[in-house]
């Protein structure tokens, strides 16, 4: 049986600083007044780029907030399991970014939305083995059927 991840309060706390510290990032390095001068076609492409990775980076890490609070909420008791499964749900990844307008952002805001998006791979592989703890295995199904259908048999 494979080893799940064990989600603690001491993870999903160092989890939350980092996501903070990489949003407030996103923040700086997406704020197009400096970032982005003049008006050629060039300037044009670039800022367009920008803009993109900036809703998607910023979505990412605001959808990877939202679930370790909802995980802070269940460890400090203000949120039951029953909860937590229900309504703490990560959204499914976005797509990859696209080659092309990556290459028009500046190194530095490239990186930052691959960090970005390893981050939230980190927590949805969290948030999947947690998960994963909860689902019901087919043979588990298939015994307990069987164990029914012999009870009520005879």
């Amino acid at each position: 049986m494979p080893h799940t991840a064990t989600i603690s309060p001491s993870i999903i706390e160092t989890l939350y600083e980092d996501a903070l510290v990489l949003a407030d990032e996103a923040r700086a390095a997406f704020d197009l007044g400096e970032s982005v001068g003049g008006l050629g076609e060039d300037a044009s492409m670039m800022r367009m780029a920008m803009s993109c990775e900036a809703l998607r980076t910023t979505t990412r890490m605001m959808h990877a907030i939202a679930w370790l609070l909802n995980q802070k909420a269940y460890f400090s008791g203000e949120m039951t399991e029953f909860q937590l499964r229900h309504h703490g749900r990560l959204p499914p990844a976005q797509a990859a970014p696209e080659a092309a307008q990556m290459r028009l952002l500046p190194h530095y805001v490239a990186d930052l939305v691959e960090r970005s998006v390893a981050f939230y791979a980190r927590v949805e592989r969290l948030d999947k083995a947690w998960r994963a703890s909860f689902a019901l295995q087919p043979a588990a199904v298939h015994r307990l059927r069987e164990r029914l259908g012999c009870a009520f048999a005879g």
